[in-house]
């Protein structure tokens, strides 16, 4: 038995339409695409991950204090003013 009930000799089958419709040619170009696509991918989630481990977490605590552009403010000097 082949893959979920279908077997080699249909595989075999849907191949050689498939050749026969795109062409060896054109198949090719799509593998190579792919894989540089993927090869891509991967290269970026590796990257991406690396940078993620360089940056120390941060720790947000949005009931004490906010984030501004002069730096932390406490939420109740906020108030006061």
């Amino acid at each position: 038995m082949g893959f979920g009930g279908i077997s080699i000799w249909q595989l075999l089958i849907v191949l050689l339409i498939v050749v026969l419709l795109f062409g060896t040619k054109k198949l090719r170009n799509i593998g190579t695409d792919l894989g540089g696509a993927i090869k891509s991918f991967r290269k970026s989630m590796k990257d991406e991950e690396g940078s993620e481990s360089q940056q120390p977490p941060q720790i947000e605590n949005d009931d004490k204090k906010e984030q501004s552009a002069g730096g932390e403010v406490n939420v109740a000097q906020k108030d006061k003013a």
